[in-house]
């Protein structure tokens, strides 16, 4: 079987202060407002009255967000250059000198992972920190949170560990492009389609 990498999030443990956000900026030198991983701060619940008290279900979580490399990734399926594609390690990847910055991964994409590159012309996004993979060294984002949310091994292994959740609110079904992505829900997470949560910092990601 073909190795495929895959990060594990444990959203009940993450405290969203974006460590993870920080570290890949710094390590990938991203200018101001291109993200490869993205902090999203959930909010869901109301307040109901009973009787003469007001009484509320209101709760919050954070879900940190890149690049899921996923099985069937869309953004390589519209790609009309083939810019966009698979590597050995079951990495999404970008190559530069084939992307013409048609943007229509960038479209396609339901995780919001390719990024306009305005200074090169062409689409950048989360590499897994393949250069650091090569070395044996964690992604900058794992090695960067002190919460120690955030782990990166291979997908079989992060499922046998962590289990088979690949989609709560925020993110789309996991059947669209099969995430190669294990989430470790908050108590309080709810499913993709819940219409009463909300993203609280959507002018960040």
């Amino acid at each position: 079987m073909k190795k495929q990498f895959a990060f594990h999030f444990d959203a009940s443990r993450c405290s969203g202060c974006k460590t993870c956000q920080v570290a890949c900026k710094d390590k990938n030198n991203l200018e101001v407002g291109r993200l490869w991983r993205r902090v999203y701060e959930v909010n869901l619940g109301n307040w109901n009255k009973k009787g003469n008290a007001w009484i509320n279900n209101v709760t919050a979580y954070n879900m940190s967000i890149s690049c899921n490399h996923c099985e069937d990734p869309i953004c390589v399926k519209v790609c009309p250059t083939s810019a966009m594609h698979k590597s050995k390690d079951g990495l999404v990847l970008v190559d530069e000198s084939k992307c013409m910055g048609c943007r229509y991964c960038e479209w396609a994409c339901p995780y919001g992972a390719p990024q306009y590159d305005e200074n090169g012309g062409v689409m950048s996004k989360c590499n897994f920190c393949a250069d650091y993979l090569e070395e044996d060294k964690s992604p900058a984002c794992v090695a960067a949170c002190p919460m120690r949310v955030l782990d990166f091994g291979e997908l079989k292994e992060m499922q046998k560990r962590y289990g088979n959740i690949d989609g709560v609110f925020p993110l789309p079904k996991g059947e669209i492009t099969k995430p190669n992505f294990v989430i470790t829900p908050h108590k309080n997470s709810v499913g993709s389609e819940n219409a009463l949560a909300a993203v609280n910092n959507e002018e960040e990601v």
